[in-house]
């Protein structure tokens, strides 16, 4: 677990393996969500926050 790059009181696990910076719930989102990126296929934060997806309680 890190801290959120605009929380650093918050820990979370949620990372960017793009950019490589950790971001809580709050914060939760792609940065690049329309440029490739070689992790996508993986990254969480994507699945997450990407249209249509209702709520991040359904991936745990």
């Amino acid at each position: 677990m890190g801290k959120c790059i605009n929380h650093p009181d918050r820990e979370t696990s949620y990372i960017c393996m793009k950019h490589n910076i950790y971001l809580c719930e709050e914060c939760l989102e792609c940065r690049d969500p329309d440029i490739y990126c070689k992790f996508r296929p993986s990254c969480p934060i994507h699945f997450i926050t990407k249209k249509g997806f209702e709520s991040s309680s359904e991936i745990q």
